[in-house]
């Protein structure tokens, strides 16, 4: 199905759901992943673990080139894209600032990535607007990556997320998973919530009420029977729960200065709160922080955040190597 939206760009809807294989495949949302889809893909990416431990690289992707084309500031995920096809002996062709690139002519999404899918064998998209992957899949035919879409949805930050909590605990079923901080604007968490409705998981949303999870998500994670609890007191789950996922406040997201004032300091997990929290659970964050986890936390071995960004490339690579029809 194919739109007109009021800024004259064609939207088309949701990418379909995979099959039994990635060859070919778009990677546009998380609504396309089931479970079978999700145990394969962990399973590569513990693959993929295995040879980085073991000899760092590969030539798995050799004489094969991605494209990685990023309409907004990124360095985790652009960095663990590119480490993921130089990992695996492709090539990269990075375009991390439009600033310099023909956009700034006037060039439409569809010809920027008709042009560049010419050149690579794949193509990972970052852009401000929601639906944009959606675009460019519609477009190109080569397979498309969404790497963050606006406030929509980031499905490769949420393949690693469900990834690094089944690595960290060994387990997803029977779970407490709380997500705190910006769930309006946070894309992050947007996706997280709705992959784990494949799971028999209990979800906690912990915002200020400006910053409440989205009305669609909400009705998503309730429609799949999940249990959800949502307050504005981190101090209320800290002792339950068994995944505390935070998320900075995006001062770019908020056209008012003083509205993202007063909630930019709201949460602040703290050594002396952690203290409260179980001895087996783990702290998560998808980065970058700007005060909402205290360095202190840093050392306890609860605090999964830099092994989850370690996770990335993992994930990126099994994604990479899947799409390309070599996992």
């Amino acid at each position: 199905m194919t739109n007109t939206a009021s800024n004259g760009i064609k939207t088309v809807g949701l990418a379909p759901k995979m099959d039994s294989g990635f060859y070919g495949q778009d990677i546009i949302s998380v609504r396309q992943f089931s479970r079978e889809n999700l145990t394969y893909i962990f399973g590569v990416a513990d693959e993929m673990r295995a040879v980085v431990k073991r000899v760092g690289s590969t030539d798995l992707l050799k004489g094969h080139v991605l494209a990685c084309v990023f309409y907004e500031p990124s360095t985790r995920t652009s960095s663990s894209f590119v480490a993921a096809m130089s990992r695996l002996g492709g090539s990269v062709i990075p375009i991390n600032e439009v600033t310099y690139s023909s956009v700034t002519k006037g060039e439409s999404l569809p010809d920027t990535i008709r042009t560049l899918e010419s050149y690579a064998d794949v193509l990972v998209l970052r852009h401000p607007e929601v639906g944009a992957s959606t675009v460019a899949a519609e477009y190109a035919r080569k397979p498309v990556i969404n790497a963050g879409d606006g406030v929509g949805e980031h499905p490769t930050q949420a393949l690693l997320d469900l990834y690094t909590i089944q690595s960290e605990l060994g387990q997803i079923d029977g779970l407490h998973v709380a997500m705190v901080g910006d769930l309006r604007y946070g894309r992050t968490v947007h996706s997280l919530a709705r992959l784990l409705t494949q799971y028999d998981v209990q979800m906690t949303f912990v915002s200020p009420e400006i910053l409440r999870m989205p009305l669609d998500v909400m009705n998503e994670v309730k429609a799949s029977g999940r249990s959800v609890h949502e307050t504005y007191d981190v101090h209320e789950v800290i002792g339950d729960v068994d995944v505390l996922y935070v998320t900075r406040v995006q001062r770019e997201r908020f056209a008012d200065q003083a509205q993202y004032d007063s909630v930019k300091d709201y949460y602040v997990i703290t050594a002396e709160l952690m203290q409260t929290a179980k001895e087996r659970m783990i702290v998560m964050h998808p980065l970058p922080r700007v005060g909402e986890i205290s360095y202190l936390i840093d050392d306890d071995p609860r605090a999964a955040y830099f092994r989850q960004m370690e996770n990335g490339m993992y994930i990126r690579m099994a994604l990479l190597a899947a799409v390309l029809g070599k996992a």
